[in-house]
């Protein structure tokens, strides 16, 4: 199983296939690199190098107490690059994924990065403050933790309805995904302690999903 371990002695997990020009992945809270595995298995048989990781925290990558963090996830992503010494790379990423490509080109730079892409990523602040008053009140927050306390697999298995747009009228429920996303998630089938990175949005067929969209125009105004 390929791994690097990091200056702080994470083992962080990685998937790599094929050649050519790299196109890394991050995947979202509270998911792995296998969320990917479609957009890898499409990029790959079309010429490019596809690179997938667990952040720490998450999957097979270590489960450490500190360090759960952006700026600890963007070194990490540094780190995978500079091993792999990656050059030229397409990055993208979702969600949690999302910022923590934005905030690896922030303190790394964009010496390897070609080109980025941000799907539904988190803004730079989740939070509702004084000053970023459409973000999610602590209470939301509170309220998730609570519930993966009280009864994990529950959470994960409900978070799927949601999380895939299945709570739309009409949609047609995959208990494969539910089932193969509530094993990733660490529910029953990993269960293994999870860093709360909450609030990304999910915007399918035009509706917004888990929590209210505040526009990026509106948080750089500020």
């Amino acid at each position: 199983m390929p791994t690097i371990t990091t200056k702080d002695g994470t083992s962080i997990y990685y998937k790599d296939w094929g050649t050519g020009q790299p196109i890394t992945f991050s995947h979202g809270w509270p998911l792995t690199a296998d969320a990917w595995d479609a957009q890898m298995l499409f990029l790959g048989q079309q010429g490019y190098r596809v690179i997938a990781h667990d952040r720490r925290g998450n999957g097979r990558s270590s489960q450490p107490w500190d360090g759960n963090d952006m700026d600890h996830y963007a070194d990490d992503l540094a780190e995978l690059y500079n091993f792999l010494d990656l050059k030229n790379a397409i990055a993208i990423g979702h969600s949690t994924g999302g910022g923590e490509v934005a905030r690896y080109i922030g303190r790394h730079g964009s010496g390897r990065v070609a080109k980025a892409v941000l799907i539904s990523a988190v803004p730079p602040l989740m939070l509702q403050t004084d000053k970023n008053p459409g973000g999610l009140p602590l209470s939301a927050f509170d309220g998730l933790r609570a519930s993966v306390i009280a009864n994990r697999s529950q959470f994960y298995q409900d978070l799927t309805l949601p999380f895939f747009g299945y709570n739309r009228s009409g949609a047609k429920i995959s208990k494969g995904v539910q089932d193969n996303r509530k094993c990733s998630h660490g529910g029953m089938c990993t269960p293994k302690r999870r860093q709360l990175v909450l609030g990304q949005e999910k915007r399918e067929g035009g509706t917004p999903r888990l929590c209210p969209f505040l526009l990026e125009s509106e948080l750089f105004k500020r």
